[in-house]
């Protein structure tokens, strides 16, 4: 007769044997005690990684020192406000922006796309004597129109984002030219110039509160709302959104539409403070909403990142540039440091998915090795 011991070493073989071969290798989540202690064991760097919205905080902190130990300037009244209306621009097509990465797509053709609306709604007001109310409309109009064709382009036809979009600058580029003949568009209603100049609360206008308005929205659709849920979804893995029953193509072509309009209203209130169409208006805005996005922990892969994070990367990048103004740097090296802080955050990114998919893995367990486990702990018994 069997020994127990053999009996059980037996017994364990057969069994994990069985699972093997009727379960392949399909992964079952459990936590073990092993892989609870090496996540927690996990180093503080890491941790932090997690938590990108932490580390943009530390970033502005150390930036904002370093900036005003250069030149006290810099935290004086109006560089700061200066700064904050900056922000309030690019961060409101930053909303957008993040719902597109959130949802696994992007837009490269935003700053080119506030350039055209202002400067059509501008020449609305001024050659075609429009109603400011309805040159207005038709800018915002104009811009969820061209994410209309960016997102039809993209979902139906199957075009990639980065063609599709990166043609789509070049086109809003040169229709910007057409219909300014490359000068500024101006002079503009009163009105206009009124909504521009008025100030709310610290030097800041109607572009701030639209702004606030915006993110507090956004911020609440991601994260409270089955819109946002099925976004993080759709972005995580397409293919498994489709097996549930939710409409990718539909979710992503209003991710379109919403980036569309918003770098419409951002370019048309840049018009109004500026109190001109200007064709400048949005050059260079879709390295910075990238930038910023990605560097508030939105990734660039998809399924991950928060409204909040994209407007906190905003500001960090909008702080180093006046920073570098206010150190007596050309203007220049503001397009090296966005560009390297792009390729850190990119780094950024990757290393945190590594470390997500490490948490993964050591939090995972295959079937026959839970089963091999069962046994093993009978067999201790």
């Amino acid at each position: 007769m069997l020994s127990v011991k053999k009996s059980l070493d037996l017994c364990k073989r057969l069994t994990v044997n069985r699972v093997r071969g009727n379960l392949g290798d399909v992964t079952l989540v459990t936590q073990t005690d092993g892989s609870r202690n090496k996540v927690e064991k996990e180093k503080f760097f890491f941790r932090l990684l997690a938590v990108p919205e932490l580390g943009v905080v530390v970033a502005l902190i150390i930036c904002i020192s370093i900036f005003q130990s250069i030149n006290p300037v810099f935290l004086s009244g109006e560089v700061v406000g200066s700064i904050i209306q900056a922000v309030t621009f690019v961060s409101i097509i930053a909303v957008g922006q993040a719902f597109l990465l959130i949802g696994g797509n992007f837009d490269l053709s935003v700053g080119a796309v506030a350039g055209l609306t202002a400067v059509t709604s501008g020449k609305l007001m001024t050659s075609a004597g429009l109603p400011v109310w309805l040159a207005l409309f038709l800018g915002l109009a104009l811009g969820a129109l061209i994410g209309l064709i960016n997102g039809l382009m993209v979902t139906k036809a199957g075009v990639p984002a980065f063609i599709q979009t990166l043609g789509m600058l070049f086109v809003a580029q040169g229709l910007i030219q057409v219909v300014s003949l490359g000068y500024p568009v101006y002079p503009l209603p009163d009105v206009i110039e009124k909504i521009g100049e008025s100030s709310i609360f610290f030097t800041l206008g109607w572009n701030a509160l639209l702004w606030a308005v915006i993110s507090i929205v956004g911020d609440f659709v991601i994260r409270k709302t089955a819109i946002g849920r099925n976004l993080y979804v759709i972005g995580g893995n397409s293919e498994v959104a489709k097996i549930v029953g939710i409409n990718v193509a539909r979710y992503q072509l209003l991710c379109f539409v919403l980036a569309g309009t918003l770098s419409a209203l951002a370019g048309m209130l840049v018009m109004a403070t500026l109190s001109a169409g200007a064709p400048s208006i949005g050059t260079g805005w879709e390295l910075t909403v990238i930038a910023g996005t990605v560097v508030g922990g939105v990734s660039l892969f998809g399924g991950i990142g928060t409204i909040a994070g994209a407007i906190l990367g905003v500001l960090l990048i909008q702080c180093v540039q006046s920073g570098l103004i206010t150190s007596g740097l050309s203007p220049n090296y503001q397009l090296i440091a966005v560009g390297t802080i792009l390729v850190l955050a990119v780094f950024l990114d990757v290393t945190r998915r590594k470390y997500r998919n490490t948490v993964r893995k050591a939090t995972t367990e295959s079937p026959s090795e839970a089963v091999e486990r069962t046994v093993n702990k009978a067999g201790d018994v």
